[in-house]
């Protein structure tokens, strides 16, 4: 420390910093004196793996250059805190953030880097139609906050981007690579991506996420097949199908992926049972008999001695080697049946997984037992009618990818940026009610207008759709005494977040040098704090801006007679009096926290006080006493 306090850094989490730090740390000679990279220098000391040619493999599309120079713009917005519209506030920990997903991921980074054990997001699939985001996809906090009636200065629809517009495809990847950048940085090590797409995208969706998380933490493409049958509208072949692209942020980080068994999955190994049963369980079996479909091998055309003693004979060739097949059958892993002809039949079995009392198996990458619209009938039980949300996903589809991503007992957080109307937040609670799992989620979505009076954006659906899923799995354990009486109770909440701008006036640098401009400067920097904005919504935003989520526990506390905010168990004392007292700089470092920040103006100009603030926390051992 100086002997004045550090200012609190209002951006958010600089990208291109780290980025430079993480190069810094590798390769420190390529750093020239004023701190810039020397390309030439870092040639050298890679060598031969710098390729020098100008036709390289790779993606690239008009607009590319600035979605890099998005990424790497802070963002200076906060999240204004919205108890009215919570639920559970003072015990959630699941948040709804309303606002541009751009701006809020930026936001996100300090708070949340690393943190996030899955994403699933259901982004516009670029089908043509409107979708809601502005035409140049650079958009700032400044280009969100004048978006009300989705039409920019020209009387153009924000959100429209037709086949007939020459960048069709590139205004798309604008808009998904920063997002999907952003997001990957949130990501723990072992955590997983998953988002739907169609055939519109899901090409050129591949390479940016191949670019971005790397082709070697591409998972799987599930299929989805979405409806039963088809339709007459259809003019060549009939598409049932979507897709849900998995990638891992390291998949060498993450273990095999089993997914629970349905009761009815399991009755089907209980059907074979044999002398091992109680030592091994109950098994599946498949047949050792290859199918014609395999290429021709006389090695695998050999007798096997049945329990008869009679010699079996494959009709083509079995599926194992000799060596193989007679050290299964040692080990008693070979089931034998006989089929309609009384004939032996050969098969292996596969035991049913147990872990921990959780009966499991892989999951397969075709998803064909639930439908689009199950995700309509859904609409229609919480709201009344189809078109309140229409084409939502159905909450089992995200249950299951939920099972591939989650654990259900380590307080693992879920992130969609794309929430529409809440279908993940639905199937969260209704899948940790199931499994008894606490599973937290963090919804974002835009505020787009939906010309309804009952809903007059998708926001508001997004809530209200959560709290009735609440108010329906509430009122079941208020009827259920098992329930209501259990130990474990679920995290049935959530804290409503809006995007703002900063509740701190910044200093413009860009002012133009005339008398009555600087004295506004100067009356601003005197004066900083926004008009209107209240005590928590400058609470909320030191929080973020300090690496703490919105979530983090806050304990009121009175000291010296002024109040002070005590974050998570006293880690971070943070006091927005207006006239701080030494008593209150006294008590504060006397609690020993690692920071402390305090509004500037509570100095009063009193540099004194500042200076001696400074050395009370040095010598407590204060580690950061910062102003904002």
């Amino acid at each position: 420390m100086t002997d004045q306090p550090e200012k609190l850094d209002l951006r958010s989490h600089d990208i291109a910093a780290d980025k430079q730090a993480a190069l810094r740390a590798a390769f420190p000679e390529v750093f020239t004196e004023g701190g810039k990279i020397d390309f030439e220098r870092l040639k050298l000391a890679l060598g031969e793996t710098i390729d020098p040619g100008k036709e390289r493999y790779g993606m690239n599309w008009p607009g590319k250059a600035d979605c890099l120079k998005t990424i790497q713009q802070p963002s200076m917005a906060t999240l204004i805190p919205v108890k009215e519209e919570s639920e559970a506030w003072d015990t959630t920990e699941n948040l709804i953030i309303e606002g541009d997903n751009l701006e809020v991921l930026k936001l996100l980074q300090k708070s949340y880097l690393g943190r996030v054990k899955m994403i699933y997001i259901d982004p516009p699939y670029n089908t043509g139609n409107d979708f809601i985001y502005p035409d140049n996809y650079s958009e700032s906090l400044d280009t969100y906050l004048r978006y009300t009636g989705q039409v920019d200065s020209d009387g153009r629809k924000y959100s429209s981007n037709t086949e007939a517009d020459g960048r069709f495809h590139s205004k798309w990847l604008n808009m998904m690579y920063p997002r999907l950048y952003l997001a990957r940085n949130l990501l723990r090590e072992n955590g997983l991506l998953f988002v739907s797409v169609d055939d519109n995208e899901v090409s050129n969706l591949r390479k940016i996420l191949d670019e971005i998380f790397g082709e070697e933490n591409f998972v799987d493409s599930i299929i989805w097949k979405k409806r039963y049958g088809g339709g007459a509208k259809e003019k060549y072949l009939v598409t049932l199908h979507e897709y849900i692209l998995v990638y891992a942020r390291s998949k060498d980080s993450i273990d095999n992926i089993y997914v629970p068994l349905s009761q009815a999955a399991i009755e089907r190994y209980y059907k074979n049972q044999d002398e091992h049963f109680e030592q091994r369980g109950p098994f599946r079996t498949h047949p050792l008999e290859s199918m014609r479909s395999f290429e021709e091998r006389p090695n695998l055309r050999f007798a096997v001695t049945a329990p008869d003693g009679k010699e079996v004979w494959p009709k083509r060739q079995w599926r194992w080697s000799q060596e193989r097949m007679f050290s299964e059958l040692k080990a008693g892993h070979i089931h034998f049946s006989n089929d309609r002809d009384g004939e032996w039949v050969l098969s292996s079995k596969q035991y049913l997984r147990d872990e921990d009392g959780q009966r499991e198996t892989k999951f397969f990458s075709v998803i064909d037992d639930i439908y689009s619209q199950h995700g309509t009938n859904e609409t229609i039980e919480l709201f009344g009618d189809a078109q309140t949300f229409p084409f939502a996903k159905p909450t089992k589809l995200i249950e299951k990818l939920l099972q591939i991503g989650t654990v259900p007992d380590e307080n693992e957080i879920v992130l969609d940026f794309f929430a529409g109307s809440g279908t993940t937040a639905h199937s969260i609670q209704s899948l940790n009610n199931e499994d008894g799992g606490n599973r937290r989620y963090l919804l974002v979505q835009l505020p787009e207008p939906t010309g309804r009076e009952d809903f007059p954006h998708i926001t508001n659906i997004t809530k209200e759709r959560v709290r009735r899923v609440i108010k329906k799995m509430n009122d079941e354990e208020a009827g259920n005494l098992a329930l209501k009486n259990s130990e474990k109770k679920q995290d049935r909440g959530f804290k409503v977040f809006k995007l703002q701008s900063s509740n701190f006036k910044t200093w413009n640098a860009d002012v133009a040098k005339e008398p009555k401009a600087l004295t506004q400067q100067l009356e601003m920097h005197v004066r900083h704090i926004v008009e209107g904005r209240t005590p928590e919504d400058l609470l909320y935003e030191i929080l973020l801006k300090s690496g703490f989520p919105p979530t983090t526990p806050i304990e009121t506390l009175t000291l010296a007679g002024q109040t002070v905010f005590s974050i998570a168990d006293g880690a971070m004392l943070i006091c927005l009096e207006k006239k701080l007292s030494p008593e209150v700089i006294k008590e504060m470092a006397n609690r020993k926290p690692e920071r402390v920040v305090c509004l500037d103006e509570g100095f009063a100009g009193n540099d004194q006080l500042k200076t001696n603030a400074v050395q009370t926390m040095k010598t407590k051992g204060v580690t950061s006493f910062r102003t904002v």
